[in-house]
Parts: C-alpha cells; structure tokens; sequence
C-alpha cells in the first residue's frame, strides 16, 4: 500500500462492520487490535458468503501469518465501519489481502492494513495449493 490516502474506489469489494460500545479504549477510541478482528471479519465474511469457507469442514483452511496495519485517524463507537478489500498478490498457496476502513462517509481510509493467508491442509497442517474455486474467487479481487 501506499502513502497516499486509499479511498473506496480502489477496492474491489465494500462491506460494512459495527463498531461495538466495548471496541473502545479509556482514550475514547477503538482499540489497536480492533482493528486486526475488522480485517479478519471482514476478508472471512466475504469467503463465507460465497460459499468459499466452511468454517468447520473446510478441507483446505487459510491461517493468517502476517498482518500489519497504519492507523490514520481514529474510529470509535458508535462509527460505522466500511471495509475495503482486495487482492494484492495471489500465490500457489497464498493470498496477500489489502483492507481499509473507512469511518462513516469519509472519502479517505481511517486505516490500511494487509494480511497474507497461507492455505494448509485442515488436517495436516502442511502447505496446499488453493482449492480452484477459491482462485478464481480471488481473482474478482485483483485490481487491474
């Protein structure tokens, strides 16, 4: 991701999150890793609803190995939270997610961030190609 702020036209999927009363800190704001569950929420909804993750049957299953995210300015309760997300790069067993929150209506992102999935065998726990639909999902993701 960039230095330049990340605005809601340069991602390939939106989905909205809620804030909760107990996001926030004592400074009055939604804490650090907060911000992390929205990302995860997020990226895993989207699977979900598509048919791509079976949360306790999945044969294949993406752990997360790397995150990172750049506070911009702050979110806290009651905000609403628009998510944005897309595929940076899309590997034979992994997936680099880039996500922005964006607080209420504001152009620019509150936060960017990236986590990388690695997909691993549910049992095994070894490395495994992504299933063939879960690609081509993905793909929908990439920005061109």
């Amino acid at each position: 991701m960039s230095d330049k702020a990340e605005t809601r036209e340069q991602f390939a999927h939106l989905t909205s999150l809620d804030t909760r009363w107990m996001d926030n800190d004592v400074y009055g704001h939604v804490n650090n890793v907060v911000y992390y569950s929205y990302f995860d929420t997020a990226v895993n909804r989207w699977l979900i609803e598509r048919g791509l993750l079976e949360v306790l049957a999945s044969a294949a299953i993406g752990l997360v190995v790397e995150t990172q995210c750049r506070y911009i300015k702050p979110l806290s309760f009651p905000d609403r939270v628009t998510a944005g997300i897309r595929v940076a790069r899309l590997g034979k067993s992994s997936v680099r997610y880039e996500i922005a929150l964006f607080r209420n209506d504001d152009a620019d992102a509150a936060a960017v961030g990236h986590f990388v999935h690695v997909y691993v065998d549910r049992t095994t726990r070894m490395s495994t190609p992504i299933p063939d639909a879960v690609r081509h999902a993905l793909g929908t993701l990439v920005l061109r």
